[in-house]
């Protein structure tokens, strides 16, 4: 089938990347985790899930012929970008397909609850968490759910209409404990973003914060192409936030940033006495941290950076007149008040890597 050979071509090229990159062959082989048998033309090969699991995968047609218990081993991993209701809608056409209904047709009982079956045991690898109300409301009435499934969501839609934060964190908290199913447990988080796309990104951001109710809770404060780069629109976005993580991106691909616990806030008896200004202060917090995740220069890896002992006192910097800024003295990171030109003065405040000195370039 062309579908198949296609892929097969992809899951080639990839294996061809990495020869290229001098891993050698038993890496190479044991990173094709899934065996793709296309019973068509008795033809096999090997894949691996980063292309199963891509964006681009995820929307194409090779979807549709996968077989069940690839797409359980898909489904159940943490590490998909995708929007968890459109990925269900995915699942309803998988199914379909399979029992070859017709896509655009409406169900009858009998074909419902065939289809019902055909994904009963895929469907609980849905991250329904991550659905909005009307996606879950709309999923609810499509009656195509297990009872064991469709019973919590009702109970946490229920709770999200009703606006109860802290019952609703409990529900979840109980709910993952209790069962086995994935549909309380959210995947790597960050989809929203548009300037990460890498898998190791998103995981190194999740081990560096170390925060699992964070990055539940965490919605896109702020993007300057959704809301202008502007600091007044910044600022009106992210003040008294609490925990904060910036992201930014340079024309060259740079990615950067940084995590404060605290945030930006304009209350001043938040701010440290010393040096604070009108518009401006500095606000303590001894676990804030600066980060890079893409540096070209010589190759670097993600990297973390702390602050220096006895410097928690400038971890970041409130000025009305700016965007987010990490560091004292001149700063670390600092963002102008059109938040495109800024500068780099690492070091002032947060720790530097081996073998970069201070005030280099």
């Amino acid at each position: 089938m062309e579908t198949y050979s296609n892929l097969e071509k992809l899951s080639n090229d990839l294996k061809n990347l990495f020869q290229n990159q001098n891993q050698n062959q038993n890496q190479n082989e044991s990173y094709f985790d899934f065996e793709i048998i296309c019973e068509q033309n008795k033809t096999s090969f090997k894949t691996h899930k980063s292309i199963l699991s891509s964006r681009k995968f995820l929307k194409s047609p090779f979807f549709l012929e996968l077989e069940e218990n690839h797409l359980n081993s898909i489904l159940s991993s943490d590490e998909i970008f995708t929007n968890e209701f459109g990925l269900f809608q995915k699942i309803i056409k998988w199914g379909k397909h399979k029992l070859n209904i017709n896509q655009e047709k409406e169900l009858e009982k009998e074909e419902k609850e065939k289809l019902q079956d055909q994904i009963s045991n895929i469907v609980d690898k849905i991250r329904f968490i991550d659905f909005t109300k009307k996606e879950m409301q709309d999923t609810l009435k499509e009656d195509l759910i297990p009872i064991q499934i469709s019973k919590p969501l009702t109970q946490l839609l229920t709770m999200k209409i009703e606006k109860n934060k802290e019952e609703l964190y409990e529900f979840i908290k109980n709910e993952n404990q209790n069962q086995n199913s994935f549909i309380f447990k959210p995947r790597i988080g960050l989809k929203s973003t548009i300037i990460i796309q890498e898998v190791e990104h998103f995981k190194k951001l999740k081990e560096w914060i170390n925060d699992d109710e964070f990055f539940y809770k965490m919605k896109k404060g702020y993007s300057a192409k959704r809301d202008g780069f502007n600091s007044q629109n910044w600022h009106s976005k992210c003040d008294e936030k609490g925990k904060t993580l910036i992201i930014i991106k340079t024309k060259d691909n740079y990615i950067f940033g940084g995590f404060t616990k605290v945030g930006w806030t304009n209350d001043k008896s938040k701010w440290r006495e010393k040096d604070r200004g009108d518009d401006y202060g500095w606000i303590i917090d001894p676990n804030a941290f600066i980060f890079s995740l893409r540096n070209d220069k010589n190759n670097r890896e993600p990297e973390k950076f702390t602050i220096q002992e006895r410097k928690e006192e400038t971890a970041i910097r409130y000025y009305v007149k700016s965007g987010p800024n990490f560091g004292g003295g001149s700063g670390d990171i600092v963002l102008y008040s059109n938040l495109q030109p800024g500068f780099v003065n690492f070091g002032d405040t947060y720790n530097i890597p081996n073998g970069i000195r201070y005030n280099s370039n």
